[in-house]
């Protein structure tokens, strides 16, 4: 199958034709850093890191540009309330942004640029929109004219005219149309600046990623990435920049996440409702949150309860718990040929190719679990080679899933030690005893005493411990 994805630009699905074959220049908008990320930053940075991996996993050779925006208004305001330099809130908050996405498994984008690294490449752009007469500049500052760019909306299918004519805009007078913006701003007393053709200053908030995605990857990219909030105005004045600058299409493909609520409402410093993700995975297994984030498809919105997060959690156990079984049952011993392209990755793949559908992709990949569990079930003494085979294919395909969705990064025996470890501390429970109170669940089984066995199960429950009663023997695990 084809990988087609959904272009905001066409507002319709399209076949994915790199601009040189089997390369890929990605560049997607990064966080402006003033404050800790929140969890619907988490979900359009692991919804791009995922999309790098499944086109790498394709043969693809891909160069992933994501920037920080480390000067702007609201980092300097944040500095001002802080008593200190705007580069120290930058500093901090990305050194904050690495470790949250460390510890959700992140990788790393091949380049990854500061505004204040390119302050030159951004002056020299905006000197050739003045040059070509779509900017001009006032005591200072300088201004993109929108009306001078024809296909200024085409992103966002809005029109200028309309958006003049019920424009809630603020009055400026310096401006020669209310949705001209910034490309250069004058300095101000106590914010940071740098020289400029029109005196001292600072960049406009769009015109940064204009220079940085031209400085790596040239006029025309093939995918230009973030959340749908960025459509407009962001993404709309990029193109508007860097299309009237270059002559030429900034990007082939548009591609845009939806947003997080918690709990059925929009995620907003006014609800008080912004959940930080240092605090989620406090609560949740990394793995877990990663897989909450990925149950949607990307453009659709997710919601953020209790109820999701946790159900991602038991979800996760179901993956490593299949994984333990193989390895205990028959091993495991993967990278055989025969295990390169099982039934599992086939479906997984055909729902990626469906415009990244990790939601279809995920339910591909327990469709496997279920698979793969009902034949360890069957089993009946020694494994034959055919179910050997199966079944390695089958963990070969779930791992290789996993690469992807960024999970099953532990062994199956360091998870559940760990989060057995962790649940028992916290529920000052000594496995010793648990071990004892299965025993003898598994003696009464073996007795016909099913009243005894029952209450014993239901004893386990009340502690926070479930059972699974396999043809190999019980297992029991804590709810976590």
């Amino acid at each position: 199958m084809t990988l087609r994805v959904y272009n905001t630009l066409t507002r319709k699905k399209e076949r994915f034709e790199p601009l040189e074959p089997g390369k890929v220049r990605m560049y997607v908008c990064g966080p402006t850093v003033y404050d800790a990320c929140h969890i619907g930053h988490a979900r359009s940075v692991v919804v791009f890191d995922i999309i790098v991996r499944y086109l790498r996993a394709t043969g693809l050779d891909v160069t992933y540009v994501r920037n920080f925006t480390d000067v702007d208004d609201k980092i300097i305001k944040r500095a001002n309330e802080l008593g200190v330099e705007s580069e120290v809130v930058a500093e901090r908050y990305i050194k904050e942004f690495y470790e949250d996405m460390d510890v959700l498994n992140v990788k790393r984008a091949d380049k990854e640029p500061r505004v204040t690294e390119h302050i030159e490449d951004i002056i020299k752009i905006v000197t050739k929109l003045l040059e070509k007469g779509i900017a001009y500049q006032i005591d200072g500052d300088v201004y993109y004219a929108v009306e001078k760019f024809k296909d200024y909306g085409k992103l966002s299918g809005r029109k200028l005219e309309d958006m003049m004519a019920g424009a809630r805009v603020a009055v400026n007078e310096r401006k020669q149309n209310p949705f001209d913006f910034a490309l250069w701003k004058a300095a101000k007393p106590g914010e940071p600046s740098w020289d400029s053709p029109w005196g001292r200053g600072r960049p406009g908030w769009h015109i940064e990623c204009s220079a940085m995605s031209f400085e790596y990857l040239g006029k025309t990219i093939d995918i230009h990435g973030g959340g749908k909030d960025l459509i407009f105005p962001h993404h709309e004045n990029e193109i508007a920049q860097s299309e009237g600058v270059f002559g030429k299409t900034l990007a082939r493909y548009w591609i845009h996440n939806g947003f997080v609520n918690i709990n059925h409402e929009k995620m907003s410093k006014s609800l008080g409702n912004f959940i930080v993700i240092k605090d989620v995975v406090k609560l949740y297994h990394p793995e877990a949150v990663r897989l909450f984030l990925l149950s949607n498809h990307y453009r659709s919105p997710i919601d953020f309860t209790d109820k999701t997060i946790a159900e991602a959690g038991t979800n996760l156990d179901k993956l490593y718990g299949l994984l333990l079984r193989i390895d205990e049952k028959i091993g495991n011993r993967t990278g055989l040929p025969e295990q390169k392209n099982g039934g599992i990755w086939k479906q997984f793949c055909e729902a990626m190719d469906d415009d990244f559908n990790t939601a279809r992709g995920i339910g591909a990949l327990f469709d496997g679990v279920r698979y793969l569990n009902r034949r360890l079930d069957d089993l009946k003494g020694a494994c034959s080679p055919d179910d050997e085979r199966t079944i390695q294919t089958g963990r070969s395909d779930i791992s290789r899933i996993g690469s992807i969705l960024g999970i099953l990064t532990e062994s199956p025996e360091a998870y559940f030690d760990k989060k057995r470890a962790q649940a028992l501390e916290k529920e000052s429970i000594d496995p010793d005893v648990i071990e004892k109170m299965v025993n003898d669940r598994e003696a009464a089984r073996k007795a016909k005493d099913w009243s005894r066995a029952d209450q014993i199960r239901k004893q386990l429950e009340e502690m926070n411990i479930i059972l699974e009663d396999r043809p190999e023997g019980t297992v029991w695990k804590m709810k976590y």
